[in-house]
């Protein structure tokens, strides 16, 4: 967490992460426009936020394109939320809530354990349903099956979705169409990317949920820094992370 602070400490990377804020997915070239600096000084900042986990790249053809985070922001804010004032918590949470307008979110943690066993925590019903707000995802895992998503409070399905590719234990997708509320149901399927990347004695996650209309409720992709960290939580303590995810869908 000290990599987050600091990156936060520097007033040029706020602005930078504000300009990502405004149009997620963006290159390097226009980034550098919106800032009185050389490209190099960009790419210094840029490359400490990478660091620190709160900006993401893909790459699309010969274009880098630098994405928001919320992961780490999210597990700041469970750890210090309870010990410090609120209008700090308010503010991380601010970041947050206004990743809105693009077509695609990644998120990204890192979590000490093995490929195989993040797989399994991934692809088995049983743990999901311990950081996934008590929801179970079920399926046989092969290309072209169906999945589903289910509650034991809930009168119907809350998802369902083909598995559209399977690489255990590196690489997952899926779509998945969302049918918890009335104001989700209208979309239509989604895209939803599991990879798993071995570092040392933990394992980097990245989870892409793509094909996300414009302008979609963040009840689509709003979840995924609670459903990480407590995946992370899980995985490394055994224990189950309280979230206010958990306590709406009365986990």
């Amino acid at each position: 967490m000290d990599e987050v602070f600091k990156a936060l400490a520097d007033p040029t990377r706020r602005a930078l992460l504000d300009e990502l804020f405004r149009a997620d997915g963006q290159t390097l070239g226009a980034l550098e426009e919106r800032f009185p600096m050389s490209r190099f000084g960009v790419m210094k900042h840029l490359r400490q936020l990478e660091q620190a986990g709160l900006v993401v790249t893909r790459r699309r053809g010969r274009e880098k394109l630098h994405f928001l985070n919320p992961v780490p922001i999210r597990l700041v804010h469970d750890r210090w939320v309870s010990k410090y004032a609120e209008p700090w918590a308010a503010t991380l949470s601010g970041l947050k809530s206004r990743l809105e307008r693009s077509m695609e979110r990644v998120f990204e943690i890192y979590i000490r354990t093995t490929p195989e066993r993040l797989w399994e925590a991934i692809t088995d019903g049983e743990i999901r349903s311990r950081y996934n707000f008590g929801s179970r995802v079920n399926s046989d895992w092969q290309p072209g099956s169906r999945l589903e998503m289910t509650h034991p409070n809930a009168d119907g399905l809350l998802g369902e979705g083909e598995v559209i590719e399977v690489e255990p234990p590196r690489r997952l997708v899926h779509s998945m169409v969302a049918l918890w509320s009335d104001e989700v149901k209208d979309v239509g399927a989604t895209r939803v990317t599991w990879e798993i990347e071995p570092v040392g004695d933990s394992c980097r996650l990245t989870v892409t949920h793509g094909e996300l209309p414009e302008g979609a409720s963040e009840q689509l992709y709003g979840g995924w820094p609670m459903i990480l960290s407590g995946l992370k939580t899980w995985l490394e303590t055994g224990e189950v992370l309280t979230t206010p995810g958990s306590l709406l869908y009365g986990r």
